[in-house]
């Protein structure tokens, strides 16, 4: 038994146990045998089979992800916690240091993937946000915890924490709007590979931008060349980058408030004797049949969808989309192109994205080669044992 008795006691199953010893750090509500009188966002520790202690949690009273790991460390109480998270924010600042360059933007905090599970902290330039997935962390004194660490790491000297309505709502927090932290600045521009962008910080999908295709984007570029279509631009992150190695770039996105801020992004990048980047607000389905229609050809054709399956319900339907776009795409590239084609669902496997890519293949009739099989940027690290955290991927393909 544990002697350290201060912290509520949460018994669950060998199922969940199981899970936990093979690295993993979430129990699902199924598998908790008995959650005692913990309060919603306590800090718990986690017993297995015959009262075997496995370490230290944070608790939600609503999601169906009952706990959270933060790991086998027995932590002694609230003081403990707060030291865990200013230890683990200078480990996930040191990690940044080797992994992120030719950036002043990146993601400090990746939550399971920086080992403080349900928080989301991204640096733009000098500006932070927080964003807060789990009942845990809307505590004043551990937010105030985790204020005082980024700063700490950081430098930064204005704080945003962004709300996500569908979350608080998920995890029975109260409505609240983004606010301000540290700071007054809401908005700056940042860096990505020496390209710039404007930042928002209480506007735009995510925290504000797609931090996690920073690496893609030079992987892109150094393959590109001639005329290039840019499918599901939002910002223009793709597109920019292309815009310095390409003759012709052509980028298209259903938002019409994504497109101005990427003709606003298109104006701090200047290219001296290039076209302008042409904008397009359409369907992507629609606007590639008409493409493919007309008999349009491209060097380089990129697809960067959003989700189309948020859960495995959803994954015919998506593997049916992601075969559409692609097959489409495939059939509008010139030979020797390039085909840049990603998928942000969790749901859809590399094996299946891979799958559906062969069938698009077949179907155009193209041969097609793997020139790099890519996944999220480094500052959203993957962590074994925990499979969620490898969400994104990204194929490079040479086609024929």
């Amino acid at each position: 038994m544990i002697e350290k008795r201060s912290l509520p006691q949460i018994r669950i199953n060998e199922r969940a146990a199981a899970r936990i010893r093979g690295g993993h750090v979430w129990v699902f509500a199924s598998d908790v045998l008995d959650a005692g009188h913990a309060e919603a966002g306590a800090l718990v520790h986690v017993l297995g089979p015959r009262d075997r202690p496995l370490g230290s949690a944070i608790y939600s009273s609503s999601s169906q992800i009952r706990l959270r790991m933060l790991g086998r460390e027995l932590l002694a109480g609230e003081d403990g916690l707060l030291q865990l998270i200013r230890r683990r924010m200078e480990d996930a600042a040191a990690y940044r240091k080797l992994v992120v360059q030719d950036s002043d933007s990146y993601r400090l905090i990746f939550s399971e993937g920086d080992r403080l599970p349900g928080l989301i902290v991204d640096r733009y330039n000098d500006i932070a946000t927080v964003q807060v997935l789990t009942q845990a962390w809307d505590r004043p004194q551990r937010k105030q915890a985790i204020v005082d660490a980024v700063r700490e790491a950081t430098g930064a000297e204005h704080m945003i924490e962004r709300m996500d309505p569908r979350i608080r709502e998920l995890e029975q927090l109260p409505a609240s709007e983004s606010s301000q932290l540290l700071g007054k600045k809401k908005a700056t521009i940042f860096s990505l590979n020496g390209v710039r962008f404007h930042y928002d910080a209480v506007a735009g999908q995510k925290t504000g931008a797609f931090l996690d295709q920073r690496e893609n984007y030079r992987a892109a570029a150094a393959y590109a060349r001639g005329e290039a279509l840019d499918v599901c631009t939002y910002q223009g992150g793709f597109a920019l980058h292309l815009a310095r190695v390409c003759e012709r770039v052509t980028a298209l996105d259903i938002s019409r408030e994504a497109l101005e801020v990427a003709e606003q992004n298109e104006k701090l990048n200047p290219q001296p004797g290039k076209p302008e980047i042409e904008w397009i607000e359409a369907n992507a389905f629609d606007l590639l049949k008409d493409y493919a229609a007309a008999g349009r050809q491209y060097e380089v054709i990129v697809l960067d969808p959003p989700a189309f399956a948020k859960n495995k319900r959803n994954l015919p339907t998506a593997l049916r989309g992601y075969k559409e776009l692609n097959l489409r795409a495939l059939r509008m590239l010139r030979p020797g192109g390039i085909l840049v084609t990603c998928s942000c669902s969790f749901a859809v496997n590399e094996a299946d994205f891979l799958d559906t890519l062969t069938a698009a293949a077949q179907d155009a009739h193209r041969s097609v080669r793997v020139l790099e099989k890519r996944s999220q940027s480094r500052d959203h690290p993957s962590i074994l044992g925990v499979p969620e955290t490898s969400y994104l991927k990204c194929v490079l393909l040479s086609v024929t």
